[in-house]
């Protein structure tokens, strides 16, 4: 990470990070990506449900990206800390432009049948897997330490900003049209357009890691994880905090089943938790985190999973938007606290191989948490599913409460510091 220089301020402004020209153009294309993606996700979602009316189908979506980057996770962590990070994400922004076309390709050959959908989705997998290290490991390098808090609250408020216009640009464009394939389009040139800011971003150095490659410098990231209790409370909390609490898969079913409205209904399901979750994003910006930010996280996964029983038991769309977006904003300030300790925690050369592992958390908590909705949807009922995650999301809040002390005594995030 950029050193701090002597004569820096001792408050950071709240708009610190955009006097930096490469974060400006690395959050452009982010936010680009994501819109894409955001889109890109809710068409995917109502045309699988629309030929196949079953959970169950939607449950592979999220696995069918999840398992890539499981699998790939050593390999794209250590990826991330040898080799040059924006030429990384040069390739993959053109990976992610080239699926789009296949989907939009699927879609207008009239396909009636999944499976093409599934198997593009796996790159889609594929290509992620090796994005969010380079993402995660790249941005310390674009800002000055004194405002790298700042530049991690305005981060997730953008890509938060992109899920909440993603999902109802993707839902009202699929309800015009009367099809997925222009939203599969316009997702692709989002990807074009992120591949572009992408190349014009200089950061300090795009290549940290100069030891030989060996089994243990690759699994260096998982045993940092497993050893400091700190970082593994905080990435294992979300992980299965999300997995259990999660209904984004089931909210075509909610949006078509049990509210009854149409696909602009579902694209503003999708995006009432990161609206609240971008509202919450620019507050922390503007006012961070002072004190007890273990705590505070704690204590917003616990509202994150009141939210989800309320969601689950609600039958009027007011309510529904309402919930979910409190439970986009109590998810924000994890994500948050999270994200800061786990950049802070560890050292430079290892952030690539780190991130992966926390990709990997990530993953499991979207994507498998898609999965395990949909399977326990498809057991147990809809409204029961979401219902029991939410149970769950209290349920593990209390064990790593106490499982985990060291997270909960967490108070300021600058006094944190990585382990040699």
């Amino acid at each position: 990470m950029t050193q701090a220089s002597p004569a820096a301020p001792a408050r950071v402004a709240w708009r610190a990070a955009f006097g930096h020209r490469d974060y400006r153009f690395f959050q452009a294309a982010r936010l680009s990506s994501m819109l894409g993606m955001q889109m890109q996700s809710v068409a995917i979602g109502w045309q699988i449900y629309a030929i196949t009316g079953r959970p169950l189908e939607l449950a592979w979506v999220g696995l069918a990206q999840f398992l890539p980057a499981a699998g790939l996770s050593l390999v794209t962590g250590h990826t991330a800390d040898r080799f040059d990070r924006r030429r990384i994400l040069l390739f993959c922004h053109a990976a992610m432009a080239g699926l789009s076309l296949a989907l939009f390709a699927v879609a207008r050959a009239g396909v009636t049948h999944v499976g093409p959908i599934y198997a593009v989705l796996v790159g889609v997998g594929v290509a992620r897997a090796f994005v969010g290290p380079a993402n995660q490991a790249l941005l310390p390098m674009l800002v000055p330490v004194e405002d790298f808090g700042n530049a991690v609250a305005w981060s997730s408020s953008f890509m938060q900003s992109a899920m909440v216009a993603g999902p109802m640009l993707g839902g009202l464009l699929y309800a015009a049209l009367g099809g997925p394939g222009r939203v599969y389009l316009t997702a692709g040139c989002l990807s074009l357009a992120a591949l572009a800011l992408v190349g014009v971003v200089r950061p300090t150095d795009g290549r940290v890691l100069r030891t030989p490659t060996t089994r243990a410098s690759v699994l260096a990231g998982v045993k940092y994880v497993w050893g400091n209790p700190m970082v593994l409370g905080a990435i294992s909390l979300d992980l299965f905090a999300v997995l259990l609490g999660g209904a984004t898969a089931l909210l075509p079913i909610y949006a078509r089943d049990i509210l009854r409205l149409g696909p602009w209904a579902l694209g503003a399901l999708r995006s009432a938790p990161a609206a609240g979750a971008a509202v919450t994003g620019v507050a922390l910006a503007v006012w961070p985190i002072e004190r007890r930010a273990g705590a505070k996280m704690l204590w917003c996964v616990a509202i994150f999973g009141v939210a989800t029983i309320v969601f689950g038991l609600s039958r009027s769309f007011a309510v529904s938007i309402a919930a979910l977006v409190i439970a986009g904003a109590s998810d924000m300030v994890s994500v948050f606290v999270r994200f800061a300790l786990l950049q802070l925690a560890t050292p430079d050369a290892m952030r690539g191989r780190v991130s992966a592992v926390n990709m990997v958390f990530i993953g499991a908590s979207n994507e498998l948490g898609e999965f395990e909705s949909g399977l326990t949807a498809q057991w147990l009922g809809t409204i029961p599913s979401v219902v029991l995650g939410g149970v769950g999301t209290l349920v593990v809040v209390a064990i790593w409460a106490w499982r985990f002390p060291e997270l909960g005594r967490v108070d300021r995030l600058s006094d944190v510091r990585a382990e040699s």
